[in-house]
């Protein structure tokens, strides 16, 4: 399945006409972001974020074998 993501600032001007373009793809459908958005960078709760934090630290060296 495809989605084709469509900003809630631009529903009523291409929600339609994409749902008419795909509407002989059967593998398309076309949505409405509802995600919540707004708001400046870096001022929502770093607890809210739900990527994976990078882990702390530095990675050992890695020992490369003589020959090949």
């Amino acid at each position: 399945m495809i989605y084709c993501v469509v900003p809630r600032a631009l529903e009523d001007e291409l929600f339609d006409k994409l749902v008419d373009y795909y509407r002989d793809e059967p593998n398309v459908e076309v949505i409405v972001d509802r995600r919540a958005q707004g708001g400046a960078p870096g001022t929502h709760d770093p607890m809210t974020d739900r990527r994976r934090r990078r882990p702390k630290g530095s990675f050992p060296p890695i020992d490369v074998p003589a020959g090949g």
